[in-house]
């Protein structure tokens, strides 16, 4: 078996007056051919799944195309058109092949396209006809488009947020294919899309909020003829008509039971549609809350880098210095502070305006005094499965500095996600010694952070990931979508 391996990653944040560009890709993942083997068979992500899944069955895994970059805003129509054709072209020059695994995200908006992935899948089967098995992989945070369902055979999406099962998504994904192509199983697979939107500070899998919906997912998966079934709880900031949660099942060959199974799902999520509604706890509030007791992790919500935000939100650091709370760390992309800083030199003492430069959603910038510290290329790895199944970072040259009121900032020169506690410590910090660390996520950072912090409380900041869904300013969603519409009841329709 001769099984092609493709990989389109883009989680869109359309709220982000910034355009993604090819560039974004060749700082994060720009690979084809063989080269996609040296850098991601061994890693936590589902195409290292993809590798060792095709291995134990003993299938040819050809790497074809593989592009990846960090959340941020819309891609723009020419660089996604190119990326597009780069990885088609690659399938028509990859020679015969009896299936392929793709990765899309499934949150991927270009300006051209709303519903990005669904197009290029859609794109990639009319390349290879109707009969060349396709079986995807998807984030949990896609917005699931019926283009998505009609174009693979099947879909596994991550089952766990913080994403730390990427990689056994990708085995699973493999295993599925072979059996297929071994004529063992019959995929058929159907969806479903409740009216709910679930707020993203309710999308930790490991929280109650989600507990009853994953339960029952993992007690079909117990039922004789269920291949696998997936929890798509969207992505808020992809002003999309497909924007929302939903669900998937994969059966052995048995309609019925893919849709009286996934129809199921779709009640659950409407039946415990309340339950996703945050709590929306104000910064002032939440650095009070953490300035005593146990170390603590302040989520800031608004200015999320993993959902494209611009990554110098300012709110939760201007709590931090009006309240004067010491031994806190607070991480800025910052690109003109830090080069300030280092010009200055270590020992330096600068004055100068911090964040809140991207855009005008994120705060405004905060003018306070520093003593530079240290200065750092910003080249940081992970060895633990984390968040997104990264382990190469750079933040480009970063500065450390420290304020009169107790706070730590570590200034980079690029956004950065912060899914690994190795982005301090490669910078000589210890993040043991800090009463507050302010990590710029939500859900994502805690497979870091809780080595340790004991306490993590998400805070409802301004920004172009704000968790207050009402403060933004939709155009294309579907409608009515709860909890942003509430007055009106579902009758469990709307699958595909």
């Amino acid at each position: 078996m001769r099984i092609g391996i493709l990989a389109f990653l883009h989680e869109s944040n359309t709220f982000c007056p910034q355009p993604t560009t090819r560039q974004s890709f060749e700082q994060n993942t720009l690979l084809a051919g063989e080269s996609i083997r040296q850098q991601l068979a061994d890693s936590h992500h589902e195409v290292g799944g993809f590798f060792g899944g095709l291995e134990e069955a003993g299938a040819t895994a050809v790497p074809l195309y593989a592009a990846r970059a960090i959340p941020s805003g819309t891609i723009r129509a020419d660089d996604y058109s190119q990326i597009v054709n780069e990885l088609l072209q690659s399938v028509r020059d990859a020679g015969p092949l009896d299936g392929i695994l793709a990765a899309p995200h499934g949150a991927t908006v270009s300006e051209e396209f709303p519903d990005a992935d669904g197009q290029w899948l859609s794109e990639l089967r009319q390349l290879v006809g109707p009969d060349l098995p396709i079986v995807a992989t998807l984030d949990a945070h896609a917005n699931l488009s019926p283009l998505m369902v009609n174009n693979v055979n099947a879909i596994v999406a991550y089952r766990t947020n913080p994403h730390l099962d990427q990689r056994a998504r990708g085995e699973e994904a493999a295993q599925l294919l072979t059996r297929m192509l071994r004529k063992e199983v019959r995929p058929v697979m159907r969806a479903v899309f409740p009216p709910v939107a679930i707020s993203i500070e309710q999308q930790c899998t490991e929280e109650a909020a989600l507990q009853p919906l994953y339960e029952l997912a993992n007690r079909q998966l117990e039922q004789p003829g269920i291949l696998t079934n997936s929890i798509l709880l969207g992505f808020p900031y992809s002003d999309v008509a497909e924007m929302g949660s939903a669900a998937i099942v994969v059966t052995d060959g048995d309609e019925a039971l893919a849709e009286s199974s996934v129809a199921a799902l779709g009640q659950q999520m409407w039946q415990m549609r309340k339950a996703f509604v945050g709590d929306l706890i104000a910064a002032p509030d939440a650095v009070a809350w953490a300035a005593s007791g146990p170390r603590t992790c302040l989520l800031d919500m608004g200015d999320n880098v993993g959902g494209g935000s611009a990554a110098d939100g300012t709110e939760v650091l201007q709590a931090l210095i009006d309240q004067k709370t010491p031994r806190s760390f607070v991480c800025l992309f910052d690109e003109a502070a830090q080069r300030m800083c280092r010009e200055a030199g270590v020992g330096s003492t600068v004055t100068c305006s911090v964040g809140g430069h991207t855009d005008d959603q994120h705060g405004s910038p905060v003018e306070v005094t520093l003593q530079v510290t240290g200065l750092y290329d910003g080249v940081f790895r992970e060895s633990e499965p984390r968040h997104g199944g990264i382990s190469e970072f750079d933040q480009g040259p970063t500065a450390i500095c420290e304020s009169a009121t107790g706070q730590t900032l570590m200034l980079t020169s690029r956004r950065m996600v912060p899914f690994s506690l190795q982005q301090l410590r490669s910078c000589g910090l210890k993040p043991e010694s800090f009463q507050v660390l302010v990590a710029k996520g939500v859900n994502a950072p805690i497979a870091a952070y809780e080595e340790v912090c004991d306490r993590f409380i998400r805070v409802n900041t301004c920004g172009s990931t704000t968790a207050d869904m009402h403060q933004l300013n939709y155009q294309h969603r579907r409608k009515p979508l709860f909890p942003l519409e509430s007055d009106f009841d579902w009758d469990g329709e709307n699958t595909q």
